[in-house]
């Protein structure tokens, strides 16, 4: 009688975990995998936070000083951003990315290593921030910790993606989207207008590639004290 109890538990036990990992298999195939997704949605709350701390706090006195004596609006953009990324830690938060047409909207951190996309999109270490002329690059997973670019490959010309930075807003419109080997690094090279570059792996589950988005700055918004 106690051996049946005994096989009849751990059969029960057994179709449990089974029932779980099937369902966990599921659901990171139709949506994401759930754990790390759990764990970078409270990496989203505590980067939130963080940026609004930032963006409370203002400007730098140094910071100050130098946009009072620049008159021109895009100027103080430049430097605005070369400074936020010059005092912002890896993996710190920057300032926050909206696509509207995926409903995405994510707080960007400073780096794209293992640690730093684990928190959320990540801007590549070698392009510049928005504001200052050049290429933003911005990394995100597709599959894992929130997938914030999950759906990217759904974006096609015209669709808008906005950038908010503590000192501006920019507008961007998608142009075209491809698909690259991954050490395709052209991708994130200055070219003749400023633009923004969203790069993650593809296929699906898959890091032999990357989907690449390609969109180009239509309006630039200086916000608080940079305005």
């Amino acid at each position: 009688m106690g051996m049946r109890q005994v096989l009849r538990t751990a059969s029960t036990v057994l179709i449990i975990s089974g029932t779980l990992l099937i369902a966990d298999a599921a659901a990171t195939v139709t949506w994401q995998e759930p754990l790390s997704a759990f764990l970078g949605h409270l990496n989203q709350d505590k980067l939130s936070h963080q940026l609004k701390r930032i963006e409370a706090a203002g400007l730098t006195p140094i910071e100050r000083r130098v946009v009072k004596e620049l008159p021109d609006p895009t100027r103080r953009l430049a430097f605005l951003a070369r400074s936020l990324k010059r005092r912002t830690a890896d993996g710190a938060a920057l300032g926050r990315i909206r696509i509207p047409k995926l409903g995405a909207n994510w707080v960007v951190v400073k780096g794209t290593s293992t640690s730093d996309l684990r928190k959320g999109p990540g801007a590549y270490p070698q392009t510049p921030l928005p504001g200052a002329p050049g290429t933003v690059a911005i990394a995100g997973h597709r599959t894992t910790y929130g997938a914030p670019f999950r759906h990217v490959d759904a974006l096609v010309r015209g669709d808008p993606i906005t950038m908010t930075m503590p000192y501006g807003r920019f507008t961007y419109r998608v142009e075209r989207r491809d698909i690259v080997d991954p050490n395709a690094i052209w991708v994130i090279h200055r070219v003749a207008y400023d633009r923004l570059v969203l790069t993650a792996c593809h296929p699906l589950y898959s890091a032999a590639q990357r989907i690449v988005i390609f969109a180009r700055l239509v309006r630039e918004q200086p916000l608080g004290p940079a305005a």
